[in-house]
């Protein structure tokens, strides 16, 4: 059975820096550092070139958002109170 990793675990146990990655898989440097600390899930696309980078299949990426996203109630204090 393929374990399944993040990202940066991929780049941790390959020993593979960011600016590599990033030349590997055609990627802007922003997109990369996005999808690396967890703020930003790829394209179809995006996966594949960076799965092909690390050097393994795109099932074994975890993708997706670490941390969660807090919905906020209310238009914000320029508009006065919020619940």
């Amino acid at each position: 059975m393929s374990q399944v990793k993040s990202v940066a675990q991929w780049m941790a146990e390959r020993g593979l820096p960011m600016g590599d990655l990033v030349t590997a898989s055609r990627i802007e440097q922003r997109v990369v550092e996005a999808i690396v600390q967890g703020r930003y899930t790829p394209s179809p696309d995006q996966r594949e070139r960076l799965a092909t980078a690390l050097g393994v299949a795109a099932e074994q990426i975890a993708w997706g958002h670490v941390t969660p996203v807090e919905h906020m109630y209310g238009h914000g204090a320029q508009f006065g109170r919020s619940p």
